[in-house]
């Protein structure tokens, strides 16, 4: 169990209201279908999908170290790091969480120009659903343990249907379904480990005392383990293209800054399950209008694709509402425990 400080610094606390902390992590949702539209462009450009999330996570991590060099709150925090992990604070190992987003950038670009925004969405989705279950049970975010309930489990297995009804058009137009399912194989996984690197992120947040230096941790971790990957490539297969030289390719960095920033924010004000809920919804919202306004070459959109996915954002909240039940438990913890906005439960003083 991740120790959390026992006189937290008061004003590194945020709380938002549940109305206004939903619509936020909506709209960091949404971003996430955007920037996979960048990497995945970029990609193709230099068809090299390593090299397109190195130029994604060294912007990012130019831009996030600007930040919080120019903020004084932004530079307090990341004097905290090094004493965090002195002090084991936490597990040493969160600050490799960077790996995980790296790995979903990475999977952006190698996999959206295959899949269309949509489906790599919903396969992102299903892999974080059922990955949710298990992170909730080791209570390795800061909102503690939350047991898996029956109801949870139903919405876990309806996202999977939904995912193969979304999916359904791309099987039937593919001459080879191997061609299709083994990228689709890639996002789930990535999706899979997101909710582990939003919990680890919203723990260290607690200790940095600001989302910056989580970010930033984030960063450089996935920064340092892309650049060895891609080294490695250009050794053995040598270099892609030549970056190109429009401005909009390099903002996928940028938007992953947002993103992590403030899924660590909203994890510690509003709890592990409405922040999830909330960016599932952007992320299946943006993907949708993405793919009808803006599709990409190869994307269809078919109407299993539209329903399957609506499906999919109601099976998750299924599996992520507190129902009465939850709900009553939420209001007359165990003794000794109280009550996050998330409906999970932690020890006082804790």
């Amino acid at each position: 169990m991740v120790k959390v400080p026992q006189s937290p610094r008061p004003a590194s606390r945020t709380s938002l209201p549940l109305l206004t902390g939903l619509l936020l992590a909506v709209a960091t949702g949404l971003l996430i279908p955007l920037q996979g539209r960048i990497n995945g462009a970029l990609g193709a450009t230099l068809d090299d999908g390593i090299a397109a999330a190195v130029v994604s996570f060294t912007t990012g991590l130019i831009v996030i170290a600007a930040i919080g060099l120019a903020l004084p709150r932004g530079r307090a925090a990341l004097r905290r790091i090094l004493p965090a992990l002195k002090k084991r604070s936490f597990p040493r190992f969160y600050v490799v969480a960077g790996g995980i987003g790296a790995l979903f950038v990475f999977a952006q670009s190698f996999t959206v120009g295959l899949l269309g925004v949509a489906l790599f969405t919903v396969a992102a989705v299903t892999g974080q659903t059922l990955s949710g279950l298990l992170v909730d049970r080791l209570g390795i975010g800061p909102g503690g343990k939350r047991s898996v309930t029956g109801v949870r489990i139903l919405g876990s297995f309806l996202t999977i249907a939904a995912v193969v009804w979304a999916v359904s058009p791309r099987l039937g137009a593919a001459s080879d379904v191997g061609s299709l399912l083994l990228p689709l194989l890639l996002p789930v996984v990535a999706g899979c480990l997101m909710s582990f690197q939003q919990a680890m992120n919203g723990t260290a947040t607690v200790h940095y005392g600001s989302p910056i230096a989580a970010t930033l941790v984030n960063f450089v971790a996935g920064t340092v383990i892309l650049w060895i990957a891609w080294l490695t490539k250009v050794m053995l297969l040598g270099t892609g293209h030549a970056l190109p030289s429009e401005w909009w390719y390099y903002l996928g960095g940028p938007m992953g800054c947002v993103f992590i920033g403030l899924a660590a924010l909203l994890v510690r004000s509003l709890g592990v399950l409405v922040t999830g809920l909330g960016m599932i919804a952007g992320q299946l919202l943006g993907s949708l209008a993405l793919d009808l306004l803006l599709p990409a070459p190869g994307a269809v959109v078919a109407l299993p694709t539209i329903l399957g996915t609506l499906l999919t954002l109601c099976a998750i909240i299924v599996a992520t509402l507190p129902w009465p039940k939850g709900a009553l438990s939420s209001r007359r913890p165990a003794s000794g425990k109280q009550a996050t906005p998330g409906g999970r439960a932690t020890a006082k003083g804790r």
